[in-house]
């Protein structure tokens, strides 16, 4: 039992040195490793910061690539930033993402100093957690070799000093040759390291440097460009150090005072300077927010320090004792040294914090604080939360106002991540309970209470949203949540998608900013959908639409007076539109090969004028290319209803697109086959949408149908016609596979479809 204890306390002692091991290195060494790994070296808190944040979230994702009008409004996966390992997830939507991203995107470019970046949103939007979060992922950050930071430390040598004889040097290491031969025990281990650190303090006189400033401060400035030509081999990297603004602070920043007058007086009694930078080390710097290291946050009740001045009694009496002068070195600095080239936040700007944010006004605007007569430099990261309206209680100076930056975190308002934050609450297992779409659909009546009726941007775009009656509501809210998670509507004309320009989606993805401010708030929506999931969700039943509507529309007036009037009407029309559509998807039959060759003969046809034949490149065909070929396909794609003149401009439209982009690019270009080209997948779409809107007709005035799904799966069914049943079963199966029903769900929705007359009353509507 004794041998394992020591084993395992050998093994946890060795992790332990491994992961917390700060040995200083020289100044040679780390200028090594400056030259070897300057991207990690290079950088101050704003750097560092933005390369956290990149290493969780990486790359977004655009799900529309080639889209000409992208604006790289794109997925942004956070969960490692805001959910994994962490006590309290944050859940943060599309619009946030891309804001918080794009804002640090800008710490790169050189572009973020001398400012306080306040994170602005209501009561319940999760504010606190996401400060929280975010400062807890950094500082894990900082404790990996890609988030290293290094401090400068100085180990004054006493010999070098004049304070040593050259007999007590060398008996002293004397001693340090004795105890390297000490046993291999344990604890004989730790004992030796004791008296070698006891010996250390003999020889040395350490002193940390208390704003942790990189040691590269410390090579005068007027030297800086010339050493660091010769330094570096990297020519990509030189060429960025010595003309981007991002490293600017390089050879413009001054060392701290305590390291600057350290400095001067070393070289005043050394004399050389190479002996002095022998007695500078740099060290690994952790962050610790527990500490104040690095990381200080605030909370209103937190009092001011009453001391503005600190210092270090023990080590002020050591310097003056090495440097027989009182005077030229005094280690004195504030609180805002812990935090320079780290983070300093606050916690909702009220109370103690109004005060601390009244001080952070000179610190932002100069750089510098005033310690006595001492200049600190303070080059931090200011962060702060707040709620709105606690703008009042802000510096009523316009040159500080200047300073702040606002990013909004507002009510989610992507029903996606509404969804993932009941997931995350009640367990993933609810999803289960519900009727594909429904649980989506919950979240969509929340955020419909946080959405502003009437905004010009989607006004803009769709200028006649009567047209859009049957699956969408009249002030288009629907439709702006399908933008605001990054999806056009498969329901969206032609017209309007090409009226969705980058100028229009920049407009309408900016009005998001007014937007989450009011309505249900985060909690209310927990409340409500326990509400909600505890009188609904039944063991031998699932959750449907209908239930769904039955709860909003019944429960109190304060509930139903948040969701704007008639949406849960227009929720349900939407809602019927979109299971239709996945019915005649499930149902319909299709010859692909035939589909495939009358588009590839279409998008080639429409190069020649009508009356001729010609043999397509592309099938092999021979096309007598006539009025009537045109408008048949025109039909299938364009539907019926589109004049002549609307078709003609069509077909130029095609035309103009496969030469200018299609054949010239795509094919010639990148050498796409003909169905892989952004045009074809168009029109494939098209043409499946419009054929398969008349799927449903021969089956209902059909009861037998209907039966037959009811009976599905049962000893009953096989009493039906053996095409019946085929169809019945080619549509169960298919919505299983593709819209991830489960059976009896895909029978329930089947029947709905049906009873419910969808097919004829979108017809008839249309």
């Amino acid at each position: 039992m004794i041998k394992r204890v020591e084993k395992s306390l050998t093994n946890i002692y060795r992790k332990i040195s491994e992961r917390e091991n700060k040995a200083p290195m020289t100044f040679n060494e780390f200028m090594n490793v400056a030259a070897q790994n300057p991207n990690l070296v290079f950088r101050n808190i704003f750097r560092k910061f933005y390369d956290m944040i990149y290493s969780y979230v990486g790359d977004g994702i655009d799900e529309y690539p080639d889209d000409p009008e992208s604006v790289d409004f794109v997925y942004y996966d956070t969960k490692k930033l805001f959910v994994e390992e962490t006590d309290h997830p944050f859940f943060a939507d599309r619009m946030f993402a891309n804001r918080l991203i794009n804002q640090f995107a800008s710490f790169g470019l050189g572009a973020q100093q001398n400012r306080i970046y306040i994170f602005e949103g209501p009561h319940g939007c999760g504010k606190s957690t996401f400060l929280n979060n975010l400062l807890m992922k950094f500082e894990q950050y900082t404790t990996t070799d890609e988030g290293a930071s290094y401090e400068t430390v100085w180990r004054l040598n006493k010999k070098e000093l004049g304070l040593f004889s050259e007999e007590e040097f060398y008996a002293i290491l004397t001693q340090y040759d004795n105890l390297a031969d000490g046993s291999l025990s344990v604890e004989h281990k730790q004992n030796q390291r004791d008296k070698l650190f006891t010996l250390s303090n003999k020889m040395y006189l350490e002193v940390p440097c208390p704003s942790h400033d990189s040691p590269l401060l410390l090579i005068p400035k007027a030297y800086r460009r010339e050493f660091l030509d010769n330094l570096i081999k990297d020519e990509d990297f030189k060429e960025k150090l010595f003309s981007e603004k991002e490293y600017e602070w390089v050879f413009r920043d001054n060392p701290c005072t305590i390291c600057a007058s350290l400095y001067q007086t070393l070289l005043d009694k050394c004399e050389t300077p190479s002996r002095v930078f022998k007695m500078v080390f740099a060290r690994k710097y952790n962050f610790n927010r527990r500490l104040g290291e690095g990381i200080s946050v605030f909370n209103p009740g937190d009092r001011v320090m009453k001391t503005h001045v600190l210092t270090n009694k023990i080590l002020q009496e050591q310097l003056d004792g090495i440097l027989k002068d009182s005077n030229r070195v005094r280690y004195i600095f504030s609180q805002y040294a812990k935090t320079n080239n780290g983070v300093y936040a606050l916690m909702d700007i009220k109370a103690h914090n109004k005060k601390r944010f009244e001080n952070l006004h000179g610190i932002i605007s100069e750089g510098v604080h005033k310690v006595e007569h001492i200049e600190e430099n303070v080059n931090s990261l200011f962060l702060a939360i707040m709620n709105p309206e606690d703008q009042v209680e802000l510096v009523d100076a316009q040159s500080f106002l200047d300073r702040i930056t606002y990013i909004k975190i507002p009510y989610v308002l992507d029903y996606n991540t509404e969804v993932k934050i009941y997931k995350s609450i009640f367990g993933d297992q609810i999803e289960r309970s519900f009727l594909p779409r429904v649980l989506q659909n919950f979240a969509k009546v929340i955020i419909a209470s946080r959405l502003k009726p009437q905004l010009e941007g989607i006004r803009e775009w769709i200028d006649n949203p009567e047209k859009y009656r049957l699956y969408c509501d009249e002030n288009l809210q629907l439709l702006k949540m399908d933008i605001y998670t990054g999806v056009m509507p498969s329901w969206i004309s032609e017209e309007d998608r090409k009226k969705f320009t980058a100028e229009r989606r920049r407009k309408i993805l900016a009005e998001s900013e007014l937007e989450g401010d009011k309505g249900l708030s985060g909690r209310d929506s927990i409340n409500i959908f326990n509400e909600f999931f505890a009188a609904y969700a039944k063991k031998d039943k699932f959750i449907s639409m209908q239930m769904m509507y039955n709860f909003f529309s019944k429960h109190s007036e304060e509930l139903k007076s948040a969701v704007p009037e008639e949406f849960l009407e227009a929720l349900i029309n939407h809602y019927n539109y979109m299971v239709l559509q996945e019915v005649k998807e499930s149902l319909y039959y299709y010859n692909e090969e035939r589909i495939s060759k009358d588009i590839q003969n279409y998008i080639f046809g429409v190069n020649f004028e009508i009356g001729q034949i010609q043999k397509c490149v592309y099938t092999g065909e021979e096309l007598a290319l006539t009025v009537d070929f045109f408008k048949s396909m025109e039909n299938l794609i364009l539907g019926p209803e589109l004049t002549d003149v609307q078709k003609r401009n069509f077909r130029k439209d095609i035309q103009y697109q496969y030469t200018s982009k299609t054949l010239t690019q795509e094919i010639m270009g990148e050498g796409k086959n003909i169905c892989d080209t952004e045009l074809y997948r168009s029109l494939h779409e098209r043409y499946l949408h419009n054929i398969k809107e008349k799927v449903m007709e021969p089956f209902l005035e059909n009861d037998n149908f209907r039966n037959a799904i009811k009976d599905f799966a049962t000893s009953s069914f096989k009493t039906y016609d053996k095409r019946i049943r085929d169809d019945v079963t080619y549509l169960i199966n298919n919505m299983k596979a593709k819209y991830g029903y489960p059976q009896q769900g895909a029978k329930e929705v089947c029947m709905y479809v049906i009873d419910q007359d969808l097919a004829r009353k979108f017809s008839e509507s249309a």
